[in-house]
């Protein structure tokens, strides 16, 4: 069926509700646009899914969540012979139309005879993973498009772990979705159903908060220091008002100043045009109010709260964001060396890091004789290593991140928590105030020590049918023309994750190694119409290191164009 059929279906069906109609018949005569909604089905990725919330069905709306949530049910009823008393829970965040997608997911799921855990009200993404491992669930669903846009919603789906789903189990879920052919094979929910529903209140809040709260490494150091230590904190619009102040409170930091446009939720985020903390431009008004109450650190999570950015002032006073790997290293040592000092750090400790993130964080936990894991993108692979690791005691997990700003330490959960991330960086910051260091002097101490990491992502947006086949186009040629050396250093290994790497599921990723301990890497987003290019260089000189990164960036820059 193409995208025309898919659209008159839409319109001529009994099936879909009025307004829905209503608003298909308004771009009539835009056939680009018909086809954009019609030409597939929504992604269903490793992810769930994301898009933008309109009528279509490549878009995020009621009918798309109910097809979805009856697929997933259809697997778990297949895979778990107890899923019916062991339930499915439920998250979601700010957004608009979240708590309706909530609703529309539960009341699908409850028709199929499954327990349906729901909350009151917003809640973390890391929540949902605690929750889920909490009630023994056979799986999650958390209704956020994290940090996109405001037009974004989306779908995120956790197995019995805690952790998103992995490929393969992602893929048999497809195939579950997949084989509902008409929308009316979906039972119609009734009253019969309701019981089937349980909300959820602040009975788990507290108890996830506490799990939270016994990651702390030196509280003795807050009692004593936290009076005079500044922390601005937005949640931007999101989810994270509530966790993370009660959970900063909870340690001592008593002066912690919101950012106050951004305190409450809002869908439209007090228009930032991409709640992402990321990007300085989303934390221009938490940059100003650091700046004006002469503050110690600026702290942002996003909307769901499962990623956090950090603005410090550098050696001249001005305001500078932290990269996602600077975070990392940072944390990376602070934790590792302050499990040490307590005598709380297993002999068989490890810390996780995806086959994209620097280098610094792992060269430091080598330095302390702890195990480093590289992992896929993504934090399911995590998760996953975190629950094997659990079950043979092989390891010990300390933390683990990405360089996309996602970080958990402890076992609390088996996703990329802010709240507990906001907590370790706030008590890392103090711990280096009481020796008399910002933030940014114990940064480059520690580069001074290891070496300057310097790293650089880039991510070029292809929206659309044309904007998908274009980023295949540019893996295929990519693979199909590897590179033997850029501007003079030697390539010294190359990983094609997609035709196979030991010990690595297959994944759309490329890798080039320098001989000068450089890297590029190449991935298509998993959750958004993009492809990232991701940059390190390695060099004792930090001006050398930046020299080596711009070249490399201009070089693929001029590449990618030509292809």
């Amino acid at each position: 069926m193409n995208y025309m059929e898919n659209y008159r279906k839409w319109i001529d069906s009994d099936y879909f509700d009025k307004d829905t109609k209503i608003e298909l018949l308004s771009i009539k005569d835009n056939e680009k646009e018909i086809e954009d909604r019609f030409y597939r089905d929504l992604e269903f990725g490793t992810a769930g899914l994301r898009g933008i919330v309109e009528a279509g069905t490549n878009r995020m709306n009621i009918y798309t969540v109910r097809k979805t949530s009856y697929g997933l049910a259809k697997y778990f009823l297949k895979n778990y012979e107890d899923a019916k008393d062991r339930g499915i829970a439920i998250a979601y965040d700010n957004r608009n139309m979240s708590r309706e997608f909530c609703l529309e997911a539960a009341k699908t799921i409850a028709t199929t005879g499954i327990k349906v855990y729901y909350f009151d009200d917003l809640r973390t993404t890391p929540m949902l993973s605690y929750t889920v491992r909490k009630l023994n669930c056979v799986g999650g669903i958390v209704i956020t498009a994290s940090h996109n846009p405001p037009e974004y919603n989306g779908y995120k789906v956790y197995g019995d772990n805690g952790a998103q789903i992995m490929p393969e189990v992602a893929d048999k879920v497809l195939n579950e979705i997949n084989s509902i052919e008409n929308f009316s094979e979906i039972p119609e929910f009734k009253k019969e159903y309701e019981d089937k529903m349980v909300l959820l209140g602040e009975e788990i809040d507290r108890e996830f908060l506490n799990a939270v709260e016994k990651n702390a490494i030196r509280k003795e150091l807050i009692k004593e220091y936290a009076k005079d230590f500044k922390v601005v904190y937005t949640p931007l619009c999101g989810t994270g008002r509530m966790p993370v102040l009660n959970v900063l409170k909870d340690s001592g930091f008593e002066n912690v100043i919101v950012v106050p446009e951004e305190e409450m939720p809002d869908p439209n985020f007090a228009g930032i045009k991409t709640p992402n903390p990321e990007e300085s431009i989303a934390l221009t008004r938490g940059i100003q109010l650091l700046k004006e109450k002469e503050a110690d650190i600026l702290i942002a999570t996003d909307p769901d709260c499962d990623r956090v950015g950090v603005a410090i002032k550098n050696s001249d006073g001005e305001a500078i964001l932290l990269t996602g790997n600077q975070i990392g290293g940072l944390l990376t040592e602070y934790v590792i060396k302050g499990l040490k000092e307590k005598n709380k750090l297993a002999s068989n400790a490890c810390m996780i890091k995806t086959v994209v993130t620097s280098e610094f964080g792992a060269d430091i936990a080598k330095d302390y004789e702890v195990d480093v894991i590289n992992i896929l993108t993504g934090f399911k692979f995590i998760g996953d290593k975190m629950t094997k690791y659990e079950k043979d005691g092989s390891h010990t997990f300390v933390l683990g991140y990405e360089e996309s700003y996602g970080y958990l330490i402890g076992d609390q959960c088996r996703d990329k928590d802010a709240v507990v991330a906001t907590m370790m960086i706030s008590e890392l910051a103090l711990y280096y105030r009481s020796k008399g260091k910002t933030i940014y002097e114990a940064l480059i101490d520690l580069y001074e020590k290891y070496g300057y990491y310097r790293e650089k992502t880039n991510s070029i947006y292809l929206q659309g049918k044309e904007g998908s086949e274009k980023i295949s186009q540019i893996m295929q040629y990519l693979r199909e023309n590897r590179f033997k050396e850029i501007l003079g250093v030697d390539v010294v290994k190359f990983e094609d994750y997609k035709a196979g790497v030991e010990g690595f599921p297959k994944s759309n990723v490329i890798k080039y190694y320098f001989e000068d301990k450089s890297w590029i890497a190449f991935r298509p987003s998993g959750t958004e119409p993009k492809i990232k290019i991701y940059m390190a260089a390695y060099n004792k000189s930090d001006e050398k290191a930046q020299k080596r990164l711009e070249e490399l960036d201009k070089y693929i820059e001029k590449l990618i164009k030509s292809i």
